[in-house]
């Protein structure tokens, strides 16, 4: 009965699991399909009588590559400029911004590629490696011309914070992950990333 009782129990823990990233997904279509389509929607049928489902949808995918085109030439990135000015001289929307650009910092670190490599380095005492991302080089000429790694060390889960540690290049170990990987287990705290070093 025990072996029963274990057994069961085992493989309801696999099967919620197994379900909890479809789950999720369903919950993101259906939050997109509420909260988006739907409102979006319901604005353009008022005016227009028009009702396709999922036009609501790609119009605001449309709106969100306009803003994109917008804020990446430069009159966008002074009007933004504008903006973030303005937001700072109000308290409580100042926090709320700066959480929110926080937040957009994260999930742009890729794509500016401001990372250009992931590494292991020894942290706060030898034998103990924390993540680490190549920011750039410094050339010791003391040294017959060594070479120095400039290295982020992110604090979890934001890997806009941390600190920065220039260490001689034989000092880092190469992982062999992406910056986008290396990125991932940060901000989980570890949970999620890599399984393997090279």
């Amino acid at each position: 009965m025990k072996k029963t009782i274990i057994h069961f129990k085992k493989y309801v823990i696999r099967g919620l699991l197994a379900i909890i990233p479809l789950a999720l997904t369903f919950f993101v279509i259906q939050l997109l399909y509420v909260g988006v389509d739907k409102k979006v929607m319901g604005f353009i049928l008022r005016f227009t009588g028009v009702n396709i489902p999922g036009l609501g949808f790609v119009i605001v995918l449309l709106i969100l590559y306009l803003i994109g085109l917008i804020a990446s030439n430069i009159i966008g990135k002074q009007l933004f400029a504008w903006i973030e000015k303005l937001f700072q001289k109000i308290p409580l929307i100042n926090t709320t911004y700066q959480v929110g650009k926080q937040l957009s910092d994260t999930l742009a670190l890729p794509e500016k590629h401001v990372f250009r490599k992931a590494v292991l380095v020894d942290y706060l005492k030898p034998g103990i490696w924390t993540v680490g991302f190549v920011t750039g080089v410094i050339i010791d000429r003391k040294n017959g011309d060594a070479k120095l790694l400039k290295v982020f060390v992110p604090t979890p889960p934001n890997p806009t914070s941390g600190t920065m540690v220039i260490v001689r290049e034989s000092e880092v170990r190469d992982p062999g992950w992406t910056v986008e990987e290396a990125i991932r287990t940060v901000i989980s705290g570890g949970i999620i990333g890599p399984t393997t070093i090279t």
